[in-house]
């Protein structure tokens, strides 16, 4: 049996997170499937019940895919509830090129995607930055508040 792997992270605003990940990621907004016009007419063509689906849920895209078809899939599920805690797993994403780089390089890689996201939407947290370590990386939040790093 095949496995594929899929994120799911709970959110209040689908479409607003599907808008800054896919700039974030390089990703899609993921069409529905076949000749359904959104995910919701998809979801009740095959018998997902009205009362199961939230007020606009599946009206526009609700997951990213990656274009190369690499990358996890990303679905943002609406929930109820807000967030109320820092996340236990969290999004690295890795720009810098790993160690094999110099740390100069390394940190205009970073700030230049930094400076992407922020733009975007996120909010730097702190920075990660030890002049003993040969490390640099940015934790962030995006506008949801869900953390992230960029190293």
């Amino acid at each position: 049996m095949e496995m594929t792997l899929q994120l799911t992270i709970d959110c209040a605003d689908p479409q607003r997170l599907v808008a800054f990940w896919s700039e974030a990621l390089g990703y899609v907004p993921e069409p529905p499937p076949g000749d359904h016009a959104t995910w919701r007419a998809y979801w009740t063509a095959i018998g997902v019940p009205d009362e199961e689906l939230p007020d606009g849920a599946g009206d526009t895209p609700e997951s990213i895919v990656d274009p190369a078809g690499q990358g996890p899939r990303v679905w943002f599920q609406q929930v109820p509830e807000s967030k109320t805690t820092k996340n236990r797993i969290h999004l690295d994403l890795k720009v810098g090129g790993g160690r094999g780089v110099p740390i100069a390089v390394r940190r205009e890689r970073v700030d230049a995607t930094v400076e992407r996201v922020v733009a975007s939407g996120a909010r730097v947290v702190r920075v990660a930055d030890s002049p003993d370590a040969d490390h640099y990386g940015v934790v962030l939040q995006d506008p949801e508040g869900n953390e992230f790093c960029i190293v």
